[in-house]
């Protein structure tokens, strides 16, 4: 038989169908690959093709040589493949033949975006909580949460007085977002399920869980009076220190002394602890004179201050000296914030490592800039999508706490290292003007004021990829 003989009687095609129904998500543009995995694939991509070519049964009788995507309209809901396959037919002869496969695109719903579009079905949630009066430490949070995008399996975040509440559509995601808190924070957690449905039949089971996560009530700038125990095995010759720093480690140092030490998570669980005074509880200081005693430990030079109150000041005479961390920074005639315990009022049983020692009247925690100009500022910082949830703070108070955390990024290099600022929309960056230009109603910018300089800022860009990738892990 000739080859046009052949080819009018032989079809090696048959059995193989030229016409196959795919289905697709709209939500997030994946399509289902049976049974349960959803693959994420651009018009016309190898992924998509290969995904095709796959569907398409009977192709193990044959042998493929080539395959490629035919042109259709993207809203025809229709992909068409050309496929160049061989077979032997009789001995010694191979015929090569070229069809047409066209795919039906239906619609149907992943069950993420199920979950998504239903915002009570969740199967694990993480309560993470502070018993603080503030957000402080949520503000902060929420930036590491952003920065290292711990957020992008979560089905709804929550706000509650007391912290956030983090729903996920599978245990393993709500496991994996605790390991981060713990490496960020001084944190204790537990867990409990609960018994949603069982299946008798099956003898299959259906929980939700719960993770509680206790994040420890100590902040920044708080002033601790440790036990005596704990105290002396740190190194520390008295037990008020003041928190310079907090990550999954407390990091404290004695203002009087230079000296610092770490306390990580089980040790601070393990005495539990309040702190004596937190930054609520600040009082601003005028500066009479700094005179340096010479040890110096990192960024901090110990120094012996002189200083008055700022609201007593014209009133009365009244005058401290203390020792502090802050003589590199301080001059006379600055502003600081710090703590009044001389005039305080604390409980006897908070107080109990001080007895029979000396008790400073004065314990300084930062110096107190001149200039904080918020409406110049250049950066900014981005905002998780949370819900409102019961018992909401007022909306003043979260505002004016979040002011201050943004004023505490811009006065701690170190402290916002850790996270990503961007450019705030519309900035303008200020160029240096003559004194001599300016009108009577402008300020001088302070030069001493440690602002964010423009090299520290990013483009707040949306990374149009960041979906497909997490889809793909």
């Amino acid at each position: 038989m000739c080859v046009n003989c052949i080819r009018g009687q032989v079809d090696i095609t048959e059995g193989i169908p030229k016409q196959v129904s795919i289905y697709w998500c709209r939500n997030c543009g994946r399509y289902l690959q049976p049974p349960h995995h959803w693959l994420t694939a651009e018009l016309e991509s190898p992924q998509l093709l290969t995904f095709c070519v796959k569907r398409i049964k009977g192709l193990s009788k044959v042998r493929l040589v080539d395959a490629g995507f035919i042109w259709t309209e993207p809203h025809s809901r229709r992909l068409k493949v050309k496929l160049t396959v061989q077979r032997e037919v009789f001995t010694s002869t191979i015929l090569q033949q070229v069809f047409i496969v066209e795919f039906v695109v239906n619609n149907q719903m992943c069950e993420r975006c199920t979950k998504q579009e239903a915002k009570d079905t969740w199967n694990a949630v993480v309560q993470a909580r502070q018993r603080t009066l503030h957000k402080r430490t949520f503000f902060f949070l929420e930036q590491l949460i952003l920065k290292h995008n711990a957020h992008a399996t979560t089905v709804n975040i929550k706000d509650v007085p007391d912290g956030l509440d983090f729903f996920f559509g599978h245990k393993s995601h709500a496991l994996k977002f605790v390991d981060f808190l713990q490496a960020v924070a001084p944190v204790r957690f537990k867990t409990s399920e609960h018994l949603v449905s069982h299946d008798e039949h099956s003898n299959t089971f259906n929980y939700k869980y719960t993770f509680m996560v206790e994040i420890a009530p100590i902040c920044r700038e708080d002033l601790l009076c440790l036990p005596l125990k704990l105290a002396n095995s740190m190194g520390f010759a008295q037990p008020l220190v003041l928190v310079w720093k907090v990550s999954s480690l407390l990091h404290i140092i004695d203002p009087f002394t230079l000296t610092t030490a770490e306390m990580n998570a089980s040790q601070y669980w393990k005495e539990g602890f309040r702190a004596l005074s937190t930054s609520s509880l600040l009082v601003e200081y005028t500066i009479l004179d700094v005179t340096p005693l010479g040890p110096t430990n990192r960024k901090w030079a110990l120094a012996e201050v002189q200083l008055a109150r700022s609201v007593d000041l014209g009133v009365n005479d009244t005058i401290f000296f203390a020792k502090t961390h802050l003589g590199n920074l301080l001059q006379p005639g600055d502003l600081a914030m710090g703590y009044d315990l001389a005039s305080g009022n604390y409980n006897e049983s908070d107080l109990a490592p001080m007895r029979n020692k000396t008790m400073p009247d004065v314990v300084l925690v930062k110096k107190v800039f001149p200039r904080r100009n918020r409406h110049r500022r250049i950066w900014d910082v981005k905002r998780l999508e949370i819900e409102e949830g019961e018992g909401k703070r007022s909306e003043t108070k979260l505002q004016k706490e979040f002011n201050e955390f943004k004023d505490e990024l811009e006065e701690d290099k170190e402290y916002r290292s850790s996270i990503t600022l961007v450019k705030a929309p519309n900035a303008v960056v200020a160029k240096p003007k003559d004194n001599n230009m300016m009108s009577e109603d402008e300020d001088e910018e302070d030069p001493a004021y440690p602002g964010v300089s423009v090299d520290e800022l990013v483009d707040d860009m949306v990374d149009m990829a960041l979906d497909e990738e997490d889809d793909e892990q």
